[in-house]
């Protein structure tokens, strides 16, 4: 059956990897100056900040219900950092698209970018070790359930 934590657990590696691609695409092209890797970062952050907002609402119905007794401190602290997270994302992207949008080049603008990008990769590692610990350390969402033996055949 598929639950809220399965459906988190499924999409919650999107904005992960798209982020991190896309900030390791924005290095490379502060290096390399090549315009292909300044419009992969871009296109990677925005596809990363959509992508974050569906994690953060499949993590909202996940974390339902998971709030009282052991869980509750580890689960407001990984709530917390996705909050913070998806905020980044959003104004991340956002200051991209005007920039992209208004064509201001100046280089201030390309550090504040640089810097709000690397803000949110780590807002974005932090976030998901809080939820690797809810996992592997608590146990939250996990169903543990016995294999069914029911009758074998006979032979």
């Amino acid at each position: 059956m598929l639950t809220a934590p399965h459906i988190h657990a499924m999409v919650i590696h999107f904005p992960i990897a798209l982020i991190f691609v896309g900030f390791l695409s924005e290095i490379i092209a502060l290096f390399s100056k090549k315009h292909f890797f300044k419009n992969a970062a871009f296109y990677l952050l925005l596809l990363g900040s959509l992508s974050a907002i569906v994690a953060y609402i499949s993590g909202s119905s996940a974390g339902d219900g998971m709030t009282d007794g052991i869980l509750q401190t580890p689960m407001e602290l990984h709530e917390e950092a996705a909050t913070i997270t998806l905020w980044l994302a959003i104004i991340t992207a956002l200051y991209r698209v005007a920039i992209y949008y208004f064509k201001y080049n100046k280089s201030w603008t390309k550090w504040a970018g640089i810097v709000l990008f690397a803000a949110l990769v780590g807002s974005v590692a932090r976030t998901g070790y809080l939820g690797g610990q809810l996992v592997f350390q608590h146990g939250a969402g996990i169903e543990l359930a016995l294999p069914d033996f029911g009758e074998q055949p006979s032979e």
